[in-house]
């Protein structure tokens, strides 16, 4: 299976995906970034991909995932989120043992997994998979507070593309998604492959 990260991302930002409940998503969108009803003390999970927070959200219609939130990050807050990342389950490729990995793990605040990439239908993708990407602590602040440049509803458009698979017509526009570009070190970190 292909591990590469795949987003929406611009000269300015990359897209993420994150759902709550309507009521998170209404008083982030009226302060330009989380507020009421986002825990800072917990972790929270990033997803690049649009068709996986559709999976994970159930086209936005799982408890608690009613409403999900389109989440523009400076490429630099992107890049130290992926720079403290540890992967949740050991990798000898990375970790010459498990005890090296569990110190690494137990020492950072960011996980990542990486699980079959979706379709829009939820289908599993035959090849690639998807990074996820879980946050807490210094992160998340600095996530909240620093990295955040736009937030946009894109609940409407999760509950449009379940409309089009149920009927059996073409889905509406979504974001597209390429390649997202990282060194040659963060290739190494993330075990990425080509």
């Amino acid at each position: 299976m292909i591990r590469q990260i795949y987003a929406a991302y611009d000269e300015t930002g990359v897209f993420v995906y994150q759902a709550f409940r309507p009521e998170t998503v209404q008083a982030a969108l009226e302060k330009g970034t989380f507020g009421a009803g986002f825990n800072m003390q917990r972790m929270t999970w990033i997803k690049p991909s649009f068709a996986w927070m559709l999976y994970r959200s159930g086209y936005a219609t799982k408890l608690r995932q009613e409403a999900v939130l389109k989440i523009k990050l400076s490429h630099e807050g992107f890049l130290t989120i992926l720079r403290e990342s540890v992967e949740t389950t050991y990798n000898p490729h990375i970790y010459e043992s498990e005890a090296a990995w569990k110190a690494a793990l137990n020492a950072s605040k960011v996980r990542h997994q990486w699980d079959p990439e979706r379709y829009l239908t939820l289908g599993k993708h035959p090849e690639r998979r998807a990074i996820q990407i879980g946050i807490q602590g210094w992160v998340v602040d600095r996530y909240v507070n620093e990295w955040i440049i736009r937030l946009q509803d894109v609940t409407e458009l999760a509950h449009a593309v379940k409309a089009a698979k149920d009927k059996k017509q073409p889905f509406p526009p979504v974001p597209e998604e390429r390649l997202y570009p990282v060194d040659a070190g963060l290739e190494r970190q993330l075990d990425i492959t080509k």
